[in-house]
């Protein structure tokens, strides 16, 4: 398993307990913001913009709030100026990783980044240092309960998928397309009433580090500190670590 997926599988558990901080809530507004200011306040016509709605519906976030962000996005409201940027680095066991920023103050998250870095043993590299370790995909998570194997198997591969594996452990189907087919994957399992988990344009690693102890231990913390931090949108790690060293480390 990648260390995104086994990254994003802790994240699914946590998720109850972040919405109840008001961090989702906050880093959605600011990717409606962003995506409407971006391309448009027309769902059907932005396609970032309306897999932040998803998300935003999918956390209970109230359509007022949703619809004075969109506001906020097209101008039609007053709202701060935000920045995109980008910060690529390491962790411990030399771990790659990228962190997705979007902010207000860039200087002050910066700061805030380099020191959570090197807080965990880990530091912050030059732009393209880790990059292109990594490929860009659409990326979908489907319980094995919600249909056998070969139906959903089927669904995908009409759809364009370019590889289909069944998660470490065996509860989650985990389906890989090119960003442009994410959409059309999405809808051909939704028209089959087949729930889905997750759906996302993610960063895949070409190749995993496999960490245990304390570099496992901290690497894990060093993640959740980049995601508890209100400026990050994603992280993306090419770590690994085994489900038994998992069940030791008390995750």
């Amino acid at each position: 398993m990648s260390g995104h997926n086994k990254w994003a599988s802790i994240k699914h558990k946590k998720a109850a307990t972040d919405a109840k901080k008001g961090k989702v809530f906050t880093k959605i507004i600011r990717e409606i913001v962003v995506a409407a200011k971006e391309g448009g306040s027309q769902i059907d016509h932005n396609a970032r913009l309306r897999k932040a709605i998803e998300d935003a519906r999918e956390a209970n976030m109230p359509q007022d709030n949703i619809k004075k962000a969109i506001q906020r996005g097209n101008g039609e409201i007053p709202s701060v100026v935000y920045e995109e940027m980008v910060y690529e680095g390491y962790g411990p066991g030399g771990v790659s990783l990228i962190v997705e920023i979007t902010t207000d103050n860039k200087n002050r998250t910066a700061s805030d980044i380099r020191k959570v870095f090197s807080s965990h043993r880990g530091n912050l590299g030059e732009t393209g240092c880790v990059g292109w370790m990594f490929d860009r995909k659409g990326y979908i998570t489907v319980n094995k309960s919600a249909a056998d194997e070969e139906t959903v198997m089927n669904i995908v591969l009409e759809a364009g998928i370019e590889d289909f594996e069944i998660e470490a452990g065996g509860e989650v189907y985990e389906i890989t397309a090119t960003p442009t087919k994410l959409d059309a994957v999405k809808n051909a399992l939704q028209a089959k009433n087949i729930e889905i988990l997750s759906a996302e344009i993610t960063m895949i690693p070409q190749t995993l580090i496999s960490l245990e102890g304390e570099d496992a231990k901290c690497m894990l913390k060093l993640m959740d500190e980049l995601e508890e931090h209100d400026d990050v949108k994603n992280v993306y790690a090419n770590f690994d670590i085994s489900n038994e060293e998992m069940e030791k480390l008390g995750n």
